[in-house]
């Protein structure tokens, strides 16, 4: 019904804004990514989503067309509704949810508030391969072919396994195994993954 809204800003909380175009201000929620680059006074574009139930009509505002793409990706996924959607595009971008999901990193989707480990293994088993389009830059569309490079091999899952047991997330250690040479033993890539990761921290 609405593809976007241009207004002012004339009101803001912790899970919407209120959007003023042409004397009428509509209430969008809104996930906290865009959320940080709204202000109220301030005239901004959102792109929306109608979600038409049988007692309401709520309407949903994003700072660009990715995440609205995303958002509706996600609500198609069975057991995932609005506002657990939102909740996980609050927690991860578009771009960070492509690379956990390629990975398998339930651990990063359940870290949004209200998201259970079953909701999350769903998003995870459903999006597998459909999110790559959400990558927004080159280092993106490496970390994804890193992720799934790092599983091929006995090697690269013991390496992951025991990165994790050691409290790094699954898609960091997917990641630092991803970018090694997959002939290398277990132990060496352990080594090297852990090489890594100190240098990005």
């Amino acid at each position: 019904m609405f593809y976007s809204l241009t207004g002012k800003i004339v009101y803001m909380d912790e899970s919407s804004v209120a959007l003023e175009c042409g004397g009428v201000a509509f209430r969008l929620f809104a996930t906290g990514n865009t959320l940080r680059k709204c202000s109220v006074g301030a005239e901004h574009t959102l792109f929306t989503h109608l979600n038409v139930r049988e007692d309401a009509l709520d309407l949903f505002g994003f700072a660009d067309k990715n995440e609205l793409d995303c958002f509706k990706m996600l609500t198609g996924v069975s057991g995932v509704g609005p506002k657990a959607a939102l909740a996980i595009l609050s927690q991860l971008t578009p771009d960070m949810l492509a690379v956990s999901v390629a990975g398998g990193d339930v651990k990063a989707i359940t870290a949004a508030q209200g998201v259970g480990p079953k909701i999350a293994q769903r998003v995870v088993l459903e999006l597998k391969g459909k999110l790559d389009g959400f990558a927004t830059s080159s280092e993106t569309l490496g970390n994804i072919a890193a992720v799934q490079k790092a599983t091929v091999s006995y090697a690269g899952e013991d390496a992951v396994n025991a990165l994790v047991m050691l409290g790094y997330s699954k898609s960091e250690a997917s990641i630092a195994v991803g970018r090694l040479d997959g002939n290398l033993s277990t132990e060496e890539m352990i080594k090297q993954a852990l090489k890594q990761l100190a240098k990005n921290f």
